[in-house]
């Protein structure tokens, strides 16, 4: 299994390095580096989305294999950082795999972010030279688990707030955005991460809720929308006083989280009246890897089924 995510910065002095990589060779203007260096600084002094990635593996083998089972191997290889996926599939072929599955830590499927970390790994197997037969995960932007475990962090974020307000208070559903020109690709993004909305909203009765991208990329180009800062206006000039923001496209804790939401955008509904708070990420939790285990076994079911 190589599960596989975009990676982060390991140190603040490798911010450069990494984002060198994310531009595709371009070099980033000082004074873009120095800022995204205070946001890793704010949030840490690394990414912790590397480590959250090795304990998944290491807990979803053990789940795999259960006790005593040495059938399934995981490892994790990163689009943008070490261990570049090319450096984790030369290490996994010296355990001469019969089948290799690669799943990305993400539910929702895109040709510029999951496509292109299979891009990575056909390039891998390009340069090794390796037969190993290669199969990937698609889509797993509605499974039932992932759908229960955002529900149970929204109930439990709720808490956050005053008991008398928790019945009225809006989820803000939040994703990366990507570029305006996917939706001409007839990319299947904007579809899937409405598919994982209207899933949970289906669970939370009937709360208000909202969506908006979050994370516009920097480029001169237009990119998905509304943003969080626009609905969060319009939130405050409805009258609301309080919003629970639900990142529904992101598993774990990142810059984009831990910084976006927690600090930027918390800020900015403060100035706004509004109190803002944010479920937790599954991360490494029993829910992510019970979840992970079912997508993986069904996808292997599925392997045999046409074998």
């Amino acid at each position: 299994m190589l599960l596989m995510a975009m990676g982060g910065p390991d140190k603040l002095e490798n911010v450069e390095p990494f984002l060198l990589d994310v531009r595709g060779g371009r070099p980033a203007p000082p004074e873009l580096v120095e800022e995204i260096r205070d946001r890793y600084r704010a949030t840490g002094g690394k990414s912790p989305a590397v480590g959250i990635a090795k304990d998944v593996a290491k807990k979803l083998e053990q789940r795999l294999n259960k006790v005593g089972g040495e059938r399934y191997r995981v490892y994790v290889g990163l689009r943008h950082w070490h261990p570049f996926i090319k450096e984790t599939y030369a290490e996994l072929l010296g355990d001469a795999p019969e089948h290799i599955i690669g799943l990305c830590l993400a539910p929702q499927q895109s040709s510029l972010s999951t496509g292109a970390y299979r891009k990575k790994v056909e390039e891998a197997r390009s340069v090794l030279q390796s037969s190993c037969p290669v199969s990937y995960v698609g889509s797993w932007h509605r499974h039932p688990g992932l759908i229960a475990a955002i529900v149970e962090n929204i109930r439990q974020a709720l808490l956050k707030f005053p008991a008398d307000a928790r019945a009225t208070v809006p989820v803000l559903f939040t994703a990366h955005s990507l570029p305006e020109r996917i939706v001409a690709m007839k990319d299947p993004y904007p579809d899937e991460v409405k598919g994982t909305v209207a899933a949970v909203t289906a669970l939370l009765g009937g709360r208000p809720t909202r969506f908006a991208y979050q994370s516009q990329g920097r480029s001169e180009e237009k990119w998905l929308g509304p943003t969080v800062e626009s609905v969060v206006e319009e939130l405050a000039r409805d009258g609301h006083r309080q919003v629970l923001v639900a990142p529904i496209g992101f598993l774990c804790d990142h810059v984009e989280t831990l910084y976006d939401i927690d600090i930027e955008l918390k800020q900015f509904a403060a100035s706004r009246g509004l109190q803002l708070e944010r479920i937790a990420m599954l991360n490494d939790s029993p829910a992510l890897i019970d979840t992970l285990a079912s997508v993986l076994r069904a996808h292997e079911s599925s392997l045999c089924s046409f074998s």
